[in-house]
């Protein structure tokens, strides 16, 4: 008896070569690799998240180090991208800034994710009063323009919040930056969480009505665990495409608040202050202050876009 027949195989089967089956994130990957440009955004945001971590190994010169004796010099041994008006090193500024965006894109996205994921749950799940109560908060959210709601609450909260750090006696906080940091992440946060709200809302709409649900339901199985141990987990993959191509917009708003002055301000390192500070030098030979943080700015948003509409089409194989 061959060995074939031993271990059960029919003839047909015979000199194939049978792989064990891949999970379901083993296929995104698998999917998502044969994208490249998903695959070229997912090595920039490495990079840029790489960066981050190590910016005070990678960078020559802290962020605020002043030397008046380059001011405004241009590329040289000592300074790889040339220094500004107050001597600071371009490329340290930019590699701490890497650090401002990675931190900011984290944070912003984590609080937007939690808010909308708790009301879109209960929206979705519970309906009735609490869907409509929480549906017209999004509306009224939904009736102003991003960009312009985002200025108008961190422009309103910003002098109260350096107001009361103050007033409680942290004085060195007020003064070292860290509010801005946290400016930003209130404004961003809070218009952020209608979208995904509404996102998982209507996946929760079409899931509980599942089989699976209705047998669970049926038993006696309690509602949080039906909530967080099947509904979410099955809306998570539109959830993940809809973060993985916001968090590049995060980054681009975070900068258009920094180059308005309504975000991260100097010392705080940020491509968005940097615009603001450089844009007069785009005539003089030192345009490349300018267009430098620029180019890095466009790379990283444009790498998120890749990488979003790469996982859209891993995570959805029928859009193949």
């Amino acid at each position: 008896m061959s060995a074939q027949a031993r271990a059960g195989l029919r003839p047909e089967t015979e000199g194939k070569i049978f792989r064990p089956r891949r999970t379901l994130w083993g296929d995104v990957w698998h999917r998502l690799r044969r994208n490249r440009p998903a695959m070229v955004g997912l090595v920039i945001i490495g990079l840029m998240y790489f960066t981050a971590i190590f910016a005070p190994l990678i960078a020559p010169y802290e962020y605020d180090k002043i030397d008046l004796e380059n001011v405004r010099a241009g590329p040289s041994r000592e300074h790889l991208l040339g220094t500004d008006e107050l001597g600071r090193d371009v490329f340290s500024r930019i590699v701490w800034a890497a650090r401002s965006a990675a931190f900011v894109s984290i944070t912003v996205t984590s609080f937007g994710l939690a808010l909308g994921t708790f009301f879109g749950a209960l929206a979705g799940y519970l309906g009735g009063w609490v869907d409509t109560l929480i549906m017209r908060l999004g509306d009224v959210l939904f009736a102003f323009p991003g960009l312009l709601f985002v200025f108008f609450i961190a422009a309103t909260i910003k002098p109260g919040l350096i107001a009361w750090v103050k007033a409680i006696g942290l004085r060195e906080l007020a003064r070292s930056g860290y509010v801005d940091y946290l400016v930003v992440i209130i404004a961003l946060g809070l218009v952020g969480w209608p979208g995904l709200a509404r996102l998982i809302r209507g996946q929760l709409l079409s899931l509980k009505r599942r089989d699976y649900i209705l047998a669970a339901q049926a038993t006696g199985v309690p509602t949080w665990r039906i909530m967080w141990r099947h509904l979410l987990p099955n809306a998570m993959p539109p959830v993940i495409v809809a973060v993985s191509g916001g968090i590049g917009g995060v980054i681009l708003s975070e900068a258009t608040l920094s180059f308005l002055g309504i975000g991260l301000q100097p010392p705080n390192p940020s491509w968005g202050a940097m615009l603001f500070q450089y844009y007069g030098y785009w005539r003089t030979e030192l345009w490349p202050l300018l267009f430098i943080p620029a180019a890095v700015l466009v790379a990283i948003v444009l790498a998120f876009n890749f990488l979003g509409d790469g996982l859209n089409e891993a995570l959805n194989p029928q859009l193949d």
